[in-house]
C-alpha cells in the first residue's frame, strides 16, 4: 500500500483544490491520503466528497505551534493532527484565532512590501483568500510570482519571505502542549512534523521529543523531503526507544513545490495504528 499523510490543498497554501487532491492521489496509486491543511478543517468535506472509489482518507490539519528547542529558547514547529472531531470547542476556537492572527499578518507583511515598491496590496491579496481558508505567506509567494517580481514560490523565500529577511513579522503560536491536550481532548492523533528538517530554520532537540513523548505526542514524520539520512537515522532510533508512530508524507502543496504526491510514503501498520487510537472521527472509505 501508498500511504501520504501530509498534504495540502486550496484550504491553506495548496494549488490543488480538496477535489483536485484526492483525485490526483488516485491518479498517482495512492491507497490512502491524508489531508492536512493549516490551522482548519475546510477542505475536508469536499475532499471526502469527491473521493475516488479505493482510495482512503485520513481528515487531519498542520498546528503551528511554539516549543522549546532544547537549547535554551523557542522555536516554531508544526504538529500534525490526525482524526480529532472538527466540533470540539476548543479546536473551533483555536483554528478562528490562528486564521484571523495568520490574515492580520500577512497583510502587515504585503503592505511592508508595498512601502518598498513591490506591486503587492495587502487589501487585494486578503480579498483572494477566502474567509474559512488559511492565509499565509505562501499566499504572498505567489502574487509575487503572478507581478513577475520573482519566478517562483521557492524564489520568494528565498529572497523576501524567509525568517531572516526584512519583511518577516512574528506570529503568535500557541504552546504546543496546549495543541497536544487539545487534539487529544478531540480524539486525535499527533504527529511532529518534519521535526529535524535543519534548513527550515531552527529545530527541536531529541531530548525535547522525549519530553513531548511524555505529554502525549503519539509520532513522529520520518521520512520527509526536507530530512536527509542522518535525520531519518535519529529519529527512527528515538521513535524505537519511545515507541512512537513514525510516518513518511511528502507535505504535498501542489504546484508551489516540487515534491509530488507519493514521493515519501507510510508503512500500513502504522496507519492501522492511527486508526486504532482515534476516536474523533474514522478514516473514510471510498
Amino acid at each position: 500500500m501508498r500511504i501520504d499523510l501530509h498534504t495540502h490543498s486550496t484550504a491553506s497554501d495548496g494549488t490543488d483544490t480538496p477535489a483536485e487532491l484526492v483525485a490526483n492521489a488516485a491518479a498517482v496509486g495512492l491507497d490512502a491520503l491524508a489531508i492536512t491543511d493549516h490551522d482548519t478543517t475546510a477542505g475536508w468535506a469536499a475532499a471526502q466528497a469527491a473521493l475516488p472509489p479505493g482510495l482512503r482518507l485520513v481528515r487531519g490539519a498542520e498546528l503551528s505551534c511554539l516549543s522549546p528547542d532544547g537549547r535554551g529558547g523557542t522555536c516554531t514547529v508544526h504538529l500534525l493532527a490526525y482524526l480529532f472531531d472538527p466540533n470540539a470547542q476548543a479546536v473551533v476556537h483555536e483554528y478562528a484565532r490562528a486564521r484571523a492572527e495568520r490574515r492580520v499578518r500577512l497583510a502587515k507583511i504585503a503592505d511592508r512590501m508595498a512601502a518598498d515598491g513591490f506591486p503587492i496590496s495587502g487589501e487585494a491579496l486578503l480579498a483572494a483568500v477566502p474567509e474559512e481558508a488559511t492565509a499565509g505567506r505562501p499566499h504572498l509567494a505567489m502574487a509575487l510570482v503572478r507581478a513577475g517580481v520573482v519566478s517562483s514560490v521557492d524564489e520568494a523565500f528565498a529572497r523576501f519571505l524567509n525568517d531572516r529577511g526584512r519583511y518577516y513579522l512574528p506570529s503568535s503560536r500557541t504552546p504546543i502542549e496546549d495543541s497536544l491536550e487539545m487534539i487529544a481532548e478531540a480524539g486525535g492523533v499527533t504527529v511532529l512534523a518534519h521535526a529535524f528538517a535543519t534548513h527550515r530554520g531552527p529545530t527541536v532537540t531529541g531530548d525535547v521529543i522525549k519530553e513531548l513523548a511524555a505529554l502525549g505526542l503519539d509520532g513522529v514524520e520520518v521520512n520527509h523531503p526536507d530530512h536527509d539520512e542522518d535525520a531519518r537515522k535519529r529519529l527512527r532510533h528515538l521513535a524505537d526507544e519511545l515507541d512512537l508512530i513514525t510516518t513518511g508524507s511528502s507535505d504535498y502543496h501542489g504546484t508551489n513545490k516540487v515534491i509530488g504526491l507519493g514521493q515519501e510514503t507510510t508503512a500500513p501498520e502504522m496507519l492501522a495504528e492511527i486508526a486504532r487510537r482515534a476516536t474523533g472521527v474514522a478514516v473514510v472509505e471510498g
